[in-house]
């Protein structure tokens, strides 16, 4: 039987629960780093107790929304993913909200979300989509799914593996420690700034970068192991 809607959200509405929709969507996100995720590493996001997060496993899997096999992991289906889509464009709007409206920095977004989220309505999340301009992408940099499910990532790599001597441009900051947050935004390394990465030692060594009109910034290989970049090249000089 084919099931016809005007939007995700109008089928989601019907189907899984609130907290199923937010499950799903940690599940995703933990996934776009791991092959399958861990019992630990949900329990640890989701905050709550182990006997909670395997209930919700268990009705997961009954339901179709996710494989899961003891000692090796989980991981959604394409319903359970499509499933996800709702609540994580939720989250990525309400970040943007509190940081571009509400005047809240992007360390503090990710967790005041986590209440917020649960009190929004379709109304809701529609004008604050309206009043943030439509954004695509959250403060950390990550894609916004479109109201229809879609969600689009930026053609990226992990910091650490571009090498030296080359430009690139700042596409996701992917850590959601406050502190680590802070201190680069200290450092002016947010989503859209250009970099040049001039030296890397070996070894998991730091690395030695600059910004235009900026200072040399040398930060370890744990804090650049966050920072995805983009547009890769050599072909800019540097600025005076």
């Amino acid at each position: 039987m084919t099931l016809k809607v005007d939007t995700l959200n109008d089928w989601i509405e019907n189907g899984p629960s609130p907290a199923m929709q937010r499950y799903a969507a940690e599940i995703f996100r933990l996934q776009q780093d791991h092959e399958t995720v861990s019992l630990s590493d949900l329990v640890a996001e989701a905050a709550t107790s182990m006997q909670a997060v395997s209930r919700m496993i268990k009705r997961l899997k009954a339901e179709g929304y996710l494989e899961h096999t003891p000692y090796r992991g989980m991981r959604l289906t394409p319903a359970g993913e499509k499933m996800a889509m709702p609540a994580l464009r939720r989250h990525r709007l309400a970040e943007v909200f509190l940081v571009q409206q509400m005047g809240y920095d992007w360390a503090m977004a990710h967790e005041l979300t986590e209440t917020l989220e649960r009190g929004l309505n379709q109304e809701l999340e529609d004008r604050m989509d309206e009043l943030t301009g439509h954004p695509t992408r959250c403060p950390h940099g990550e894609p916004i799914p479109t109201r229809e499910g879609q969600i689009t990532y930026p053609d990226d790599q992990p910091l650490v593996e571009v090498g030296s001597k080359v430009w690139s441009r700042i596409s996701r900051v992917r850590t959601h420690d406050l502190d680590k947050l802070r201190y680069i935004a200290e450092l002016g390394l947010v989503p859209g700034t250009d970099i040049f990465v001039s030296g890397c030692a070996p070894f998991q060594g730091p690395l030695r970068i600059q910004v235009p009109g900026g200072v040399d910034q040398v930060i370890g290989h744990e804090l650049a192991r966050a920072l995805w970049v983009e547009d890769v090249r050599n072909d800019r000089p540097m600025a005076e």
